[in-house]
């Protein structure tokens, strides 16, 4: 299969394969994966195709059987989402717990920036490059977030 071949298949069927996926997976990551897997194996298949429609159809079972395959995985069924580790979490101390709940309270891209900085100790550099971001992006979601929870802890206290 030439380049030319396989870009055109993926401009042709791509976007429907990670519709699927991702309907299946509800995870952009899992989504793309199961793409990626998808067009590798048409790459690797050999044997011609009746029409264009035969192919996409041979492409979405593929992805189906890919998504049915990740969904039965024992991996997948032992993790949780970030947003379920409040539950998850265990601290020595009360006022642990309730800072990080208030921290999995927070909007998603504050919520990320907090806990990538202070639960896992990256740089605020680091950050910006994992969150595709500036780096006085991340500062100003910091302070911002810092700022919300200084609020949210004062009204949990005044309760």
């Amino acid at each position: 299969m030439t380049d030319e071949q396989f870009q055109e298949i993926v401009d042709r069927c791509g976007d429907t394969v990670f519709r699927l996926a991702y309907s299946y997976l509800k995870n952009r990551a899992d989504a793309e994966d199961v793409m990626q897997e998808t067009l590798l194996k048409r790459c690797l298949e050999t044997k011609p195709f009746a029409s264009p429609e035969h192919e996409k159809h041979w492409l979405l079972r593929v992805a189906s059987n890919e998504c049915k395959h990740i969904l039965r995985s024992p991996w997948r069924k032992r993790t949780a989402p970030l947003e379920d580790a409040e539950e998850a979490a265990v601290f020595d101390e009360p006022a642990q717990s309730d800072l990080f709940r208030q921290v999995m309270s927070l909007p998603p891209k504050y919520r990320a920036a907090i806990y990538l900085h202070y639960y896992e100790g990256y740089p605020v550099q680091d950050i910006a490059e994992l969150m595709h971001a500036k780096t006085s992006t991340v500062q100003t979601w910091l302070m911002r977030a810092r700022g919300q929870l200084l609020i949210q802890l004062q009204e949990a206290e005044g309760q």
